[in-house]
């Protein structure tokens, strides 16, 4: 059901405010597979999108220990950083639509990334779009828990001083989703990211998004 009139949007970053999920996930399964972890990219984009640095690296190193018996690779995080941030830094780009729906609301915005707040205000630097939300620029090193909970958008209501209630949250995963419902919000499905797969609408709708949208543009003409 449509909220009308909410007085706040939270965003989720990556692969709603800047194209990097299309990136990240190229790096990340390219790595994983000389350690032997392959995935399907559907159960891939299903399971791990969404998840905080430290939640994404337990699960796989559940992963590893049932593949070979050893522990995951401790440097993991460092290897993959090597591969991705030049990649970032060379073709990151803001997905179309972002600013002019940021600029059109009367209402607060936020950000709600499961990224590491460094690496987050990184991207958004980058792509030129920190302006338009700081100071209420909100990462999983906010809170101890991350999506699927819902304190991550807890805490950027409270920030804003919105009543959960009252927020739209525009997320492109099934964890973020998931949070936003547990947050008592709106969850609007977003699948305008390079990286989105073409059952990715009906994952988000099944996990309980309102709507699901391929442009910011949509969302803001159902605001006008």
């Amino acid at each position: 059901m449509w909220l009308k009139e909410p007085q706040a949007i939270i965003f989720d970053c990556d692969g709603v405010l800047v194209d990097s999920e299309i990136i990240h996930i190229a790096a990340e399964i390219e790595l994983l597979a000389k350690f032997g972890l392959v995935y399907a990219r559907e159960a891939y984009l299903t399971r791990f999108v969404g998840l905080s640095n430290a939640d994404f690296q337990t699960e796989l190193a559940a992963d590893y220990a049932k593949l070979t018996g050893d522990e995951f690779p401790s440097d993991f995080g460092s290897q993959l950083d090597e591969i991705v941030w030049p990649r970032i830094e060379a073709e990151l780009r803001a997905i179309d639509g972002v600013a002019e729906l940021v600029q059109s609301f009367c209402g607060k915005v936020a950000v709600g990334s499961s990224s590491p707040l460094e690496k987050l205000l990184k991207k958004l630097e980058i792509t030129g779009l920190q302006s338009l939300f700081a100071p209420h620029i909100y990462s999983a090193d906010h809170v101890e828990t991350g999506k699927p909970a819902p304190d991550l958008f807890l805490h950027s209501a409270a920030q804003i001083e919105v009543d959960p209630i009252r927020c739209l949250v525009i997320e492109d995963s099934v964890h973020g989703v998931l949070a936003a419902k547990a947050a008592g919000m709106t969850p609007i499905g977003f699948v305008g990211g390079g990286h989105c797969d073409k059952r990715l609408e009906q994952r988000l709708l099944a996990n309980g998004a309102v709507m699901v949208v391929s442009h910011h543009s949509q969302i803001r003409a159902l605001l006008c």
